[in-house]
């Protein structure tokens, strides 16, 4: 489903991956966490075009990106399969909620009004928000706004999903509404990978945990493992002192 090997970027002399390599298969629920600036939103924002990189290769679902890519492989087709969620939600602020799930689906993929609103209403729905599809983002609480993201990326019918740091600009109180829709999302099967500071959540619900440093890949073990007995010694300091709080 999803393959990154050797990858390495920079942003002009600084490096700021080295060699990471990594793979997802369908279904899978992957966390990356790690100290700030070790890496891990470029890493999976290199997944749907929005970080170039410049040595290694990544596929997501037969699309190859990076030097194996098809000099005509369109960022628009990559994007309509993998599904992002920011931190800070991105949502059109003119736009209804309702306008925000349906403008892609329409223009993108070229379904009708009608059935781009049924399906809106479907996914506004399942996130809880369905109630709320005339409100605009502005009227809403983070927590909220950021279900609406999750359902508009949803809308697209994505092979995938990233969460870059979903929680961490809501309130304590927003959080758990947030990833409570992430858990339902995992228990349908939808392959995910998730950038977080939620260790509860990662210890729940990931299959995986990805622990990066300076850039690298630390380690990458199944969540009972990580969490029951890391690796590296820089992956026990960080658990040490993010359980602690």
């Amino acid at each position: 489903m999803i393959a990154i090997r050797n990858l390495s970027k920079w942003f002009g002399p600084k490096q700021v991956l080295h060699d990471c390599s990594l793979e997802v298969a369908k279904g899978e629920i992957v966390v990356v966490c790690g100290p700030s600036g070790s890496g891990k939103s470029t890493l999976i924002r290199t997944l749907n075009g929005l970080e170039p990189f410049q040595q290694g290769s990544a596929e997501v679902d037969g699309i190859a990106l990076g030097e194996n890519a098809d000099p005509n492989t369109k960022l628009r087709t990559l994007r309509q399969k993998v599904g992002m969620v920011f931190q800070h939600f991105e949502l059109f602020p003119h736009l209804s909620v309702l306008d925000n799930l349906t403008l892609a689906p329409i223009k993108v993929l070229g379904k009708s009004k009608e059935e781009a609103d049924a399906k809106a209403h479907a996914l506004l729905g399942r996130v809880g928000m369905d109630g709320y599809a005339a409100a605009l983002p502005g009227q809403l609480s983070g927590g909220q706004q950021q279900r609406v993201a999750i359902a508009r990326a949803l809308a697209m019918d994505p092979v995938c999903i990233l969460f870059d740091e979903p929680t961490s600009a809501l309130d304590p109180e927003m959080i758990a509404e947030v990833l409570d829709v992430m858990t339902g999302l995992a228990q349908e099967g939808m392959t995910m990978i998730c950038v977080t500071h939620e260790m509860g959540f990662a210890k729940n619900v990931a299959n995986r945990i990805v622990f990066m440093d300076a850039g690298r890949i630390v380690e990458d073990a199944p969540s009972t493992e990580f969490f029951a007995q890391p690796k590296s010694e820089r992956a026990q300091a960080f658990l040490a002192k993010i359980l602690r709080h």
